[in-house]
């Protein structure tokens, strides 16, 4: 198990403890359960070696023992008080501790932590160095429906989400956690390992939620309820559902599964830094000689967000993990390997295992084969790449299937972010699509944001770069990564500045990890540079001059459904109880739109809220929340379905989609697929 311990000295706890912990405890005691884990969380602690011990007041010792940093049975936690085992105290330690699974990663849509990047592995997913090669696994035949104990385990977390759900964020304490854990835990032993994890996830985005953490986002935990509420509800569908997913997508798998390769060449294509709330380092990507990506990590676990960034950074340094090979992740990136005994996952991670050997090769330039291929796709048909991948379950996504690579020309800062702030602006190389660049990561010990607001000085500097795709009503992408660019036929016309070109020092071949190393001023100066006092005045090949735009292109009031999904999951079912006129405002300007399904989904969702039977003195009689779970499903599943239509329309036409008629038909597919099940 990997451990772990929070900024604040406690120790992580496998979900099933934390379960049956609280469940311990009377119908009085669960009451208090929160405020004595705020209680809880003020008094000192101190720890030795695998002990943490917490004064709880002049009589009472509470001891917390945690092998390796992690507390994996009930009986680890003890305390010296009266009411001791069932107390408040032992229930308030564990709520405090960070969730902790297995080293056994389960592989799913939810497995990662969703501020990480969406295809860089932990170390406990790769085969350890010193271990055989997993064998590949073999097929076998597709069961026709779940069995009993599967879907009584699958009906409890369904229910255990509906419930959470309709509490909301704020009334989402540690009962309604635990609750949803014991649901994970009872899943995880029937064989449901993705819906396992998607739950474990979002209980740790629901806890950072509430205490107010830097990382959280509460877009993570709107997909997060999404995708468990999709699983659980396609895993307890009727065997004749339409379109039904296969059972074994459902499932998810507990480990991950390497086939073996033979020899294989792979030429570094670039590096970059790791760090989520728990776990930070580096991860490479290469491509071998037929054109597939692949990806070699270097993630641990961290118990301070002080030292997470700086520790990423520091793990560009480190000795890749694979066979013998003696370089770094940043030397990997402009190098290569030759490769015999390899072992490759499906979604391109490569095994470490003791079978393999590699040995340093030379690398090949971004504007040279097998590499150059990558940039040679249209950016439309790069998007639609992408944008189809994340319809795949994440253990079928293929390495890089969210990036792009694209050649532009830099236009210079101007005023197009949120409020008018100022974003870097680019321009596709042969078509006026006007592309808005932000950090690969915002953490400001990252290099990512100083790099940025350097290359932000050169307008009409020309690159070669690689991101990943945001999606968003226009153009924008992650910067990760950029090079020199291929040659320029078009020389300049008289009376025309030269264009400008990196000058990266010789040993970074032409290239530079956004994330990990830092540009300097020289690194941009050229012989003769040009005097640029507006974006606009950088003209492309052709002679036609870019005109970013001063301010976001207005498109459709998608913010109107998706406002009131997100106040969901922030107040729960109470928040969706305006008066009739802010309910009929929101239904005339979707209409308007032609978001006539957006309209329906929204007064649908009002109307299951406010559903709920009262007793003969007026108090709300408590439901399953399914009917209502099902219509905020439905709306996020639509609103998803529109995000994604409209980020395509956007890289196709070079611009915000005009047409929300035809949008809001094609995102109608998605919630259609949801109210059907």
């Amino acid at each position: 198990m990997n451990a772990t311990t929070q900024e604040n000295g406690w120790p992580g706890v496998r979900p099933e403890v934390v379960a049956e912990v609280v469940s311990g405890l009377s119908a009085r005691l669960q009451k208090r359960l929160d405020g004595a884990a705020a209680k809880l969380a003020q008094r000192p602690s101190s720890r030795e070696g695998d002990e943490w011990r917490v004064q709880v007041d002049e009589e009472a010792l509470l001891v917390l023992h945690a092998p390796g940093g992690v507390i994996a049975d009930p009986a680890d936690v003890r305390c010296g008080c009266l009411l001791a085992p069932a107390c408040a105290h032992r229930a308030a330690a564990v709520t405090l501790c960070p969730l902790v699974e297995e080293t056994d990663t389960v592989l799913c849509p939810l497995a990662e932590e969703a501020d990480a990047v969406a295809e860089s592995p932990d170390v406990s997913e790769a085969e350890a160095p010193g271990t055989p090669a997993a064998p590949a696994a073999v097929p076998l035949p597709e069961p026709a429906a779940l069995t009993p104990p599967e879907l009584a385990a699958a009906r409890h977390l369904h229910q255990a989400a509906c419930a959470l759900l309709a509490a909301g964020v704020g009334g989402a304490g540690a009962v309604t956690q635990a609750e949803l854990l014991r649901a994970a835990h009872r899943a995880r032993v029937a064989g449901l390992y993705c819906p396992a994890a998607a739950a474990v996830a979002v209980v740790t985005r629901v806890r950072a939620a509430r205490s107010g953490a830097p990382d959280h986002r509460l877009a993570d935990l709107v997909a997060g309820l999404r995708e468990l509420l999709g699983l659980t509800v396609a895993l307890t569908a009727a065997a004749g559902a339409p379109d039904p997913v296969p059972l074994s997508a459902l499932r998810g798998t507990a480990r991950q599964v390497y086939a073996e390769e033979g020899g294989l060449r792979l030429y570094g294509l670039f590096a970059e830094p790791v760090l989520t709330a728990t776990h930070a380092g580096a991860v490479s990507w290469a491509v071998d000689a037929g054109g597939r990506l692949s990806t070699v990590a270097e993630v641990t676990p961290h118990g301070d967000a002080a030292t997470a960034a700086p520790s990423a950074v520091g793990a560009g340094n480190r000795t890749v993990r694979l066979g013998d090979a003696a370089l770094s992740h940043r030397e990997f990136s402009r190098a290569g390997l030759a490769v015999q005994g390899a072992t490759r996952s499906a979604t391109g991670r490569l095994g470490a295992g003791a079978s393999v050997r590699a040995v340093r090769a030379s690398g090949a330039d971004w504007t040279a084969e097998p590499v150059a291929r990558l940039w040679s796709e249209p950016p439309a048909a790069q998007v639609e790449r992408v944008l189809t991948a994340q319809e795949l379950p994440y253990e079928s996504r293929p390495a890089g299937s969210d990036l792009l690579f694209l050649d532009v020309t830099v236009l210079g800062a101007a005023p197009t972010g949120p409020g008018g702030a100022p974003q870097l602006l680019a321009r596709a190389t042969g078509s006026g699509l006007v592309i808005a660049l932000r950090p690969g990561h915002e953490h400001p010990d990252l290099a990512f944001r100083a790099n940025l607001a350097l290359l932000a000085t050169a307008p009409g500097l020309r690159l070669r770069l690689i991101g990943r795709l945001e999606r968003a009503d226009r153009p924008e992408l992650r910067l990760l990564a950029i090079g020199t660019p291929p040659d320029d036929p078009d020389q300049p016309t008289p009376g025309q500045p030269a264009p400008v070109r990196l000058a990266l020092a010789a040993d970074w071949a032409g290239r530079a990890n956004l994330g990990l190393e830092r540009l300097q001023t020289a690194d941009l100066q050229v012989d003769h540079p040009a005097r640029v006092d507006h974006p606009a005045q950088v003209d492309d090949p052709a002679g036609r001059a870019a005109q970013p735009p001063t301010a976001p292109p207005a498109g459709p009031p998608v913010h109107v459904l998706g406002r009131r999904v997100e106040q969901t999951v922030t107040t729960g079912r109470s928040a969706l109880a305006p008066s009739a006129a802010t309910a009929a405002a929101d239904r005339s300007l979707l209409r308007a739109a032609g978001l006539a399904t957006a309209a329906q989904l929204l007064d649908g969702l009002r109307a299951a809220a406010a559903n709920q039977r009262r007793d003969v003195f007026g108090r709300v009689v408590p439901d399953d929340h399914d009917a209502f779970a099902t219509a905020w499903l439905a709306a996020a599943d639509y609103t998803e379905a529109l995000a994604a239509a409209l980020c395509s329309a956007a890289w196709g036409a070079g611009g915000i989609a005009t047409e929300e008629t035809a949008t809001d038909e094609r995102a109608t597919e998605g919630a259609g697929q949801t109210a059907r099940i």
